[in-house]
């Protein structure tokens, strides 16, 4: 068991967990920051190449000013910005450290408990997001290897056959980085029309792909059954 006794053990290092941490060493609160992948482990598996909607001002956090080379930010300008609040702060975050269990003795402290240590505190902070708990369809097949529930980036999908499932921003940004990085790319949607919450410039873009035919599109369907060589729509 660590021999410090905290303020607050803080599970999660993305933004709010970060600026939870920041307020307590303004308020002279010993914190620790637990995370069980890197500095907004979220953002970092964000597509690389990916472009915030938001401006740098609503990314900020502890007053310190994100500066970007355009109007909205990167994913490396956000990671980069976030690596230097937790310098700045000189903040204790622990790295690629999960927390596996918190338990509350009878005087009322907390024990969170990782592969490394059981950390005791005052007050426990869950900032753990919801970027670990994608959207599953319950379909057969959703679980083979070659399924992916997140997106990085196109170059290893060259010249192959790919499917993107949804209608949503993340769908079709997806489908469009596919698509130039020289996928054959087919987009699958339940509902009838794309989401009305797609980025405005992009909208025109991907209806392009569909028209010419660059990008194949199946409306109004939904998957059945995930195969190793096909998806079975209806």
């Amino acid at each position: 068991m660590s021999q410090e006794l905290f303020d607050a053990v803080i599970v999660g290092a993305g933004p709010s967990g970060l600026a939870a941490a920041i307020e307590g060493k303004r308020y002279g609160l010993r914190c620790v920051v637990l995370e069980k992948g890197g500095i907004t482990n979220s953002i970092l598996h964000f597509p690389t190449q990916m472009i915030f909607f938001t401006t740098p001002e609503l990314l900020e956090i502890g007053g310190i000013p994100l500066v970007s080379e355009r109007e909205k930010p990167t994913r490396n300008e956000a990671l980069k910005y976030y690596r230097k609040v937790v310098g700045a702060f000189q903040l204790n975050v622990h790295q690629y450290e999960e927390v596996v269990g918190i338990h509350q003795d009878g005087t009322g402290k907390f024990h969170a408990e990782t592969a490394k240590a059981v950390y005791e505190a005052r007050n426990i902070v869950l900032a753990i997001g919801y970027y670990d708990n994608p959207n599953y369809m319950g379909v057969p097949g959703e679980d083979l290897p070659h399924v992916s529930h997140y997106y990085t980036e196109a170059h290893p999908f060259y010249d192959r056959d790919v499917v993107v499932i949804g209608g949503k921003n993340s769908a079709v940004e997806a489908a469009l980085d596919l698509f130039r990085g020289g996928a054959r790319v087919s987009l699958v949607h339940r509902r009838a029309e794309l989401a009305p919450t797609v980025k405005y410039w992009i909208r025109p873009d991907i209806e392009n792909r569909f028209k010419k035919r660059e990008i194949t599109s199946y409306l109004n369907s939904r998957v059945l059954e995930i195969t190793a060589d096909r998806v079975k729509i209806a």
